[in-house]
Parts: C-alpha cells; sequence; structure tokens
C-alpha cells in the first residue's frame, strides 16, 4: 500500500516515477490563463492570513462548504477569518475524492512544508503556521509565484483596463514575465442595451474617441489590441455558451448597433448575428497580431437566482451545459481561415460529452504552417481533474497530436494554485507509463522524456512566443 501523497503520488509504475522526476519535475511554469490580481503581484502583496490567500474568491471551495451545510456567513460572510478557515478545516475530510483533497494537502506541502492533514483537530495549528510563515519576505504574491519556478503569468484583463500594474510589474525587474490577456466578453454583451451602453461609455474613454457607431466600436477595439500588445500581449480570450452562429446573409449590422446604442433591445437572432461580426473582425485584429485566441466554451452560468441577487456572479453558481457546439463554432473558424485571417486558436469546452467534437474540431483548421496552431484545450474548471485530464488527453491523442499539447493552467483566483501543475504532470506521466508497461508505445525514454518536457514546458513558450516578449 502506498503512502498518501509520497514522492511517487499518481505515479503507478517506475516508467511514470522516471518521466516525472527526471524530466517533467524539473521543468518551470508557463501559466498561459489565470485570473490572478496584477495588482497584487505589482505590489507584492502579503496575505495577512491564509483565510485570505486560500478561501478569498475560491467558488470551488464555497461550493464544497456549502455541500458540508456551511453557513454562508463563514463561506462569504464577514465571520472572522480564523472561524472560516475551521469550517473550511471541517469540510476538507468530507473531500475525499474529489480534486479538493488533493489540491488542499499538495498546496499545504508546496508551499508551508505542512504534512499533517487537514481537519477539525489539525486546523488550528496549521492556521496559525501557514499566517505566520505567510508574512516572511519570500512569501509576498511574487515570492509565492517565483517559487514554485513560475517564469510566466498571462492575466485575465479588460480592453479598458489602463494595465499599470503590468507596467508596474514590467518595470520591477522581476524575474518573471506577467502579461495581460485581452479578455472583451462585455464588448459583445449586446443583449443588455442597458449595462451595454455604460460599458461602451467606459471603452471610448479608454480608447480617447467616441463610440457613436460600428465602425467607432472597432475602431476603439483596435486603439486596445493594439495598446494590449504594445504591453506584450499574445493571447485573448473569450467566454461564450457557444459561438455565435455567423449568418453569410445579413448585412444589417449596422443598423442592429444603432438601434442598441438607443438603448433598445434586439431580438436573438439579431442579437447574436451582431456579436457574431464584432467578434469576427475582433479575431482578424488578433491574427493581425499574431496572438492565440482562447474560447471557453460551455458555462451554464448563474443558475440560483437568490444567489446572484445576494452574492452577485463568480461566486460559485455556475454549472456545465448543454448546448449545442458543433455547427456555430464550425461556420465561425471556416469563416475566418477562408479569408486567411484565423489566428493561432485554443478551444476549451465545459461538457465532457463534447471532448471528441472539439477534439475533431481542432483538424479541421491545421494548416500545415504553424506547429499545433489550433489546440484541444486543457480540462477546464469543472475538468480539471484527474479523470477529465485523462480524458481530455486521450480523446486529443486518438484525434490528433498530444505530442504538441500545450498543456496545463490553472484558471485560478488562487496565487497558491500552482501546485496544479505538478498534478497535471504526474498525470500525464502515468498515463504515458501505463502505456509503456502495456506495451502499447515503446520503452525509448529519449523520446518519451522529450515529449514530457515539451508538454510540460516547452511547447506551450514556443507557441505564444514568450521568450520574445
Amino acid at each position: 500500500m502506498k503512502k498518501f501523497l509520497d514522492t511517487d503520488f499518481l505515479l503507478t509504475n517506475d516508467v511514470a516515477a522516471e518521466l516525472y522526476h527526471n524530466h517533467a519535475a524539473k521543468m518551470p511554469i508557463i501559466d498561459y490563463h489565470n485570473h490572478l490580481s496584477p495588482e497584487d503581484i505589482a505590489n507584492n502583496r502579503h496575505y495577512k492570513n491564509i483565510t485570505e490567500a486560500w478561501l478569498e474568491g475560491d467558488h470551488y471551495k464555497w461550493r464544497a462548504m456549502r455541500a458540508n451545510g456551511i453557513d454562508e456567513n463563514f463561506i462569504t460572510g464577514d465571520a472572522d477569518p480564523k472561524e472560516k478557515f475551521s469550517k473550511w478545516a471541517e469540510t476538507v475530510p468530507y473531500t475525499l475524492r474529489n480534486p479538493l483533497y488533493h489540491w488542499t494537502h499538495l498546496e499545504l506541502q508546496r508551499y508551508f512544508g505542512e504534512n499533517q492533514l487537514l481537519n477539525s483537530q489539525s486546523g488550528d495549528a496549521i492556521y496559525q503556521s501557514t499566517s505566520e510563515q505567510l508574512q516572511q519576505d519570500n512569501m509576498g504574491c511574487q515570492g509565492l509565484l517565483i517559487g514554485q519556478q513560475v517564469k510566466v503569468v498571462c492575466t485575465t484583463d479588460d480592453p479598458i483596463d489602463s494595465l499599470e500594474y503590468h507596467k508596474a510589474i514590467a518595470a520591477a525587474n522581476i524575474p518573471l514575465k506577467v502579461l495581460p490577456t485581452f479578455r472583451p466578453d462585455k464588448a459583445l454583451n449586446v443583449s443588455d442595451p442597458k449595462s451595454y451602453n455604460s460599458y461602451l461609455d467606459q471603452l471610448a474613454n479608454a480608447a480617447s474617441t467616441a463610440i457613436k457607431s460600428l465602425s467607432d466600436l472597432l475602431s476603439a477595439l483596435q486603439n486596445r489590441v493594439d495598446y494590449f500588445d504594445s504591453l506584450g500581449c499574445k493571447l485573448s480570450d473569450l467566454g461564450f455558451n457557444t459561438i455565435p452562429m455567423y449568418n453569410r446573409k445579413e448585412t444589417s449590422y449596422e443598423s442592429y448597433f444603432e438601434t442598441v446604442r438607443a438603448g433598445q433591445s434586439l431580438s436573438e437572432d439579431k442579437a447574436e448575428s451582431l456579436q457574431a461580426y464584432i467578434l469576427l473582425e475582433l479575431c482578424k485584429m488578433y491574427h493581425a497580431k499574431g496572438w492565440a485566441q482562447q474560447f471557453h466554451l460551455g458555462a451554464l452560468r448563474n443558475n440560483n437566482a437568490r444567489a446572484l441577487r445576494e452574492l452577485g456572479p463568480d461566486t460559485g453558481y455556475d454549472s456545465m451545459g448543454d448546448f449545442k457546439q458543433a455547427e456555430s463554432l464550425s461556420t465561425f473558424l471556416n469563416k475566418l481561415d477562408d479569408s486567411n485571417q484565423l489566428a493561432k486558436t485554443i478551444l476549451y469546452n465545459l461538457n465532457p460529452s463534447d471532448n471528441e467534437l472539439f477534439a475533431t474540431m481542432v483538424g479541421n483548421f491545421n494548416d500545415g504552417q504553424i506547429i499545433g496552431k489550433m489546440q484541444f484545450g486543457t480540462g477546464w474548471w469543472f475538468l480539471d481533474q484527474k479523470t477529465g485530464m485523462i480524458n481530455q488527453m486521450n480523446a486529443l491523442s486518438n484525434m490528433g497530436l498530444l505530442s504538441r499539447f500545450i498543456g496545463m493552467l490553472t484558471d485560478s483566483r488562487s496565487f497558491l494554485s500552482f501546485p496544479r501543475h505538478e498534478y497535471f504532470r504526474r498525470i500525464l506521466c502515468d498515463l504515458i507509463g501505463q502505456d509503456v508497461v502495456n506495451g502499447e508505445i515503446p520503452h525509448d525514454m529519449d523520446l518519451l522524456g522529450e515529449m514530457i518536457e515539451n508538454i510540460s514546458y516547452n511547447n506551450a513558450n514556443t507557441y505564444f512566443g514568450f521568450d520574445k516578449a
């Protein structure tokens, strides 16, 4: 019987262990999609206690605590930080077989050298020890990243953002690149005229231009794309239920935009057509810059109306959706490819039933000019756990080239989440090791070691051109 979380955690054979310890473990980390705060990095924020560092904004933990019958006051409320942590400690033993159990104890080990299992008995001592360690000079947000060998972090930023903290980080000359990612969801939210027009006024101010027409909007967005690019941006991102359907025969985009700008609502079909047009024009801008574009598809958000009213969005009430994906996605990508304006693209699905769909979709639009141009993205959100990662890599292996995969990201708001890269790498190495043991792939450690190192780090570094940033 193996010991929990020992050196060969998740590695079930000698080949897997050799691949992990000799190849994966030594590679630095590129985290090309997350929701970390650039302000916290720039200011090298030191958390007052482990509750701030661990429970602040972490809807994974919040969902588990609610399922364990913890009152909301100890989750998102104003309870004392130590009391909140005690409630999390009380919950942890009940997360067995949930990835939270693994992540929690990996993070305690890797950041704090803490080998005790977290529970209601150990909670007070762990709270005290970890909170004290967080006050050390090397345990600010910068140190938490650098200590995990993180070389590149790509934050998620609205087009109206000044990016002042990215400038400050660059000027600080720390051994870490923190680059912005262009996330224009609000520039496409034409279905809500009131909030949309308020946002366009902010965008106009950021771009120093008036936005009265659709062409004005595109000019303002180009202005912001140019600005982000000047500060090293290499990626865009977008979260949608599905990619909006592009209508080849539609020509009334300008009048649709004028309707929304006048504060009036569009029909669902017209709103979708306008979204598709704006997004197409944005994607052409990304292609011109040599950026990669990310599409996160399939989340059914804000399911609980009462919680949305009381707590707001992004508080742990989202789930997988079962949206129809293929036709609109194919139509959209084909339109860009047809004019040779399809940027490097990463597709993430949230519903595992779409794994093979997405894995085959990316193969439709590789052009032989860029290695791995079209990527089936790593297991995202509810799929960034052992089963989800294995299923994603199996689908990619069966339908494409796992060797050209750009690997893992955290998609996290926590500076303590970076052992998730280790988690992924261990799962990857075990997957390959099992194939060797089964005689399904050759026992060629030079070939396999290079593959593991590439998926862990090198592929992403080359794909995004971070050495040139």
